[in-house]
């Protein structure tokens, strides 16, 4: 069998395997939506604007699994193409599924820091080419991330427009402005060993809605996450952080989430990936935080490397893929935060700004 034809193959039995899952959250547009996709341990984060407009930040490993989890929450949010696929790096479990979404939901505009000529954690070339061969070959546009980049994102008549900007890439961040530089930050946090890896280059990105403010850094690592609010804070506080690196505690710097102020964290790690106990106890020290939600269950420990068994959307290793679902207010003063497979939902008040 071809390649091409078993890809097609494996990503329509896995998007009809999911599909009753998709049916399951499907609701109208009503404001801003945030879909974080199960992606066992990977990154996919679905965000659905009023108009209907879809980004897709990440797209989770190759091989259907993950590819066919994003189709079906694609399916239930009622959108049929991605408008803007972002890359936060290039590692396999966030860009490896891409092209296999592609092959069933067009992907029209591919935004990413450039695609490295040779594999940026320094393994074989070959490889490393091998692998990212798929995604280059995507039919789609192109446009180079750099510090500073905002994505035009269409708004509709009575609400805000959301805004998606880039605040750092490959180690490079957005300057100060100088309101910023009036008040500096001091970080005597110690910093870790040098992370010589891709996760070190990746892309950050802040969402923006009325009042309403979301932090996706990628897999941003512990040396670079200080940069952003060190000297001088760069972004501000937020409503919603998304872990970073899945939960892992080589990321996760506590002047960062201090700087931040969330008030809801979700956690995209897998049952053995990400929810280290180091970024757990980061997250209890937060006054700020009144819940932390989990894509995971982490079965390698207790309820020390967990939260409430209520907010954790697959609680099971072997799982249905339950997605976690954020759904903002049309005028960003409030939000909901669900789990549509339990029937999980709270409510929040914006407090960002």
């Amino acid at each position: 069998m071809k390649p091409s034809l078993r890809m097609n193959l494996l990503v329509i039995s896995v998007f009809l395997a999911f599909a009753a899952v998709g049916r399951a959250v499907e609701m109208p547009h009503r404001s801003l939506e945030i879909y974080w996709v199960d992606s066992e341990g990977g990154g996919s984060t679905l965000i659905v604007t009023p108009a209907g407009e879809s980004v897709l930040i990440d797209s989770g490993n190759p091989g259907g699994r993950d590819s066919g989890r994003i189709i079906a929450a694609a399916r239930a949010a009622g959108i049929k193409q991605i408008d803007h696929l972002i890359v936060t790096h290039f590692h396999g479990d966030h860009f490896g599924g891409a092209a296999e979404v592609a092959q069933v939901l067009p992907i029209v505009t591919i935004h990413d820091k450039g695609i490295p000529e040779r594999d940026p954690d320094g393994r074989a070339a070959s490889s490393f080419q091998l692998q990212i061969k798929p995604y280059r070959e995507i039919a789609a546009k192109r446009e180079r991330v750099l510090p500073g980049t905002v994505i035009a994102l269409r708004g509709v008549a009575g609400q805000p427009v959301p805004v998606l900007r880039c605040l750092a890439v490959n180690q490079q961040f957005i300057a100060a402005t100088t309101e910023q530089q009036k008040k500096t930050v001091v970080n005597d946090v110690p910093a870790k060993k040098l992370d010589t890896s891709d996760n070190a280059n990746s892309t950050v990105w802040l969402m923006e809605f009325g009042p309403f403010r979301f932090f996706d850094g990628g897999d941003l690592t512990w040396n670079m996450e200080a940069k952003l609010v060190a000297p001088y804070d760069l972004v501000g506080h937020v409503d919603v952080y998304q872990t970073s690196h899945h939960g892992l505690d080589v990321s996760n710097h506590p002047a960062l989430i201090k700087q931040l102020k969330p008030s809801v964290v979700v956690m995209n790690n897998g049952a053995r990936k990400g929810g280290e106990i180091g970024t757990w106890a980061t997250l209890r020290a937060t006054p700020s935080i009144a819940a932390v939600f989990q894509l995971h269950r982490n079965v390698r420990v207790g309820p020390e490397g967990n939260t409430a068994p209520e907010l954790i959307a697959n609680p099971d290793e072997v799982c249905a893929g339950n997605l976690v679902r954020l759904a903002v207010e049309a005028d960003g003063a409030s939000y909901t935060v669900a789990i549509p497979a339990t029937g999980l939902s709270r409510k929040f008040a914006t407090t960002s700004k």
